[in-house]
């Protein structure tokens, strides 16, 4: 008789801070009921958290005394005392953090593993978790990552590029006469004016990105692996593309659930 998988009945936090983002989620057992997106401001104290965090809770009809858990995967490190002195001030409990030593179920096959962001890992472990297959995980964030899971549940490897804002940010800044423009799609690839020849480049150059790095990918491994993206601006760029066969916005809160039950269990 094949096992059932457990049900967990906590109510957990989770909190996955990037460069630019931090998302927050509350699982009531496995099932997410909330979460929010702020901007990731490193000078913030843990009391300005707290408050953020608490009006949040109180918009969505939620106790901070409620929680029962709390885990944490943070790629900005000055950030992370803080983190910690939040968990335990504001939520009277120890936060497991994404890093060396906590179980995650999944090895990884790297020269130095520990290099490795813990954002990158919680992707691939809720990825391999979802699907249970060879995949490539396509997290649209500050930098956007390209990662590859091997059939066995492995995490081997992937790629780093520049992100989708960083790049237009740059544009902006480094070429006098060309405005910040809106993250839009245009109607078509050649633009009639500055903003809409923009748009086009970024949206549609960054589509080419993807898909050309993921067909490397594919041809390098000799395999198929089904490809997944997530992050703030999956959607925008995934309908673009022809290598993108599916969108997840949840999967890095995914992941963080699945490694808190995994050490808690």
């Amino acid at each position: 008789m094949t096992p059932q998988p457990k049900k967990h009945d906590e109510r957990i936090l989770v909190i996955d801070v990037g460069n630019t983002n931090t998302v927050i989620g509350i699982y009531d057992g496995d099932d997410l009921e909330m979460d929010w997106r702020l901007g990731t401001v490193k000078a913030r104290t843990t009391d300005e958290y707290g408050m953020i965090i608490r009006d949040l809770f109180n918009h969505g009809g939620f106790i901070m005394e409620g929680i029962h858990g709390l885990i944490i995967s943070c790629v900005v490190p000055p950030m992370m005392n803080m983190l910690e002195e939040l968990s335990e001030k504001y939520f009277q409990v120890e936060p497991l953090v994404v890093g060396p030593g906590i179980k995650t179920g999944m090895p990884i096959i790297m020269d130095n593993p520990r290099e490795v962001g813990a954002d990158r890992i919680v992707n691939a472990v809720a990825a391999y978790e979802k699907y249970h297959r060879e995949i490539i995980v396509v997290d649209f964030g500050t930098a956007t990552t390209f990662d590859h899971v091997t059939v066995e549940g492995e995490y081997a490897g992937g790629v780093i590029a520049p992100g989708l804002m960083i790049s237009a940010e740059a544009l902006f800044r480094e070429a006098s006469k060309l405005p910040r423009v809106e993250m839009h799609k245009p109607r078509n690839v050649i633009g009639k004016n500055t903003i809409h020849c923009m748009q086009s480049g970024i949206v549609f150059g960054y589509a080419g990105l993807v898909d050309s790095l993921v067909r490397r990918m594919k041809a390098e491994l000799k395999t198929n692996p089904k490809v997944v993206a997530t992050g703030g601006l999956a959607k925008l760029i995934a309908s673009e593309t022809e290598t993108i066969e599916e969108v997840d916005p949840n999967l890095t809160l995914e992941g963080l659930k699945i490694i808190y039950y995994r050490n808690r269990d």
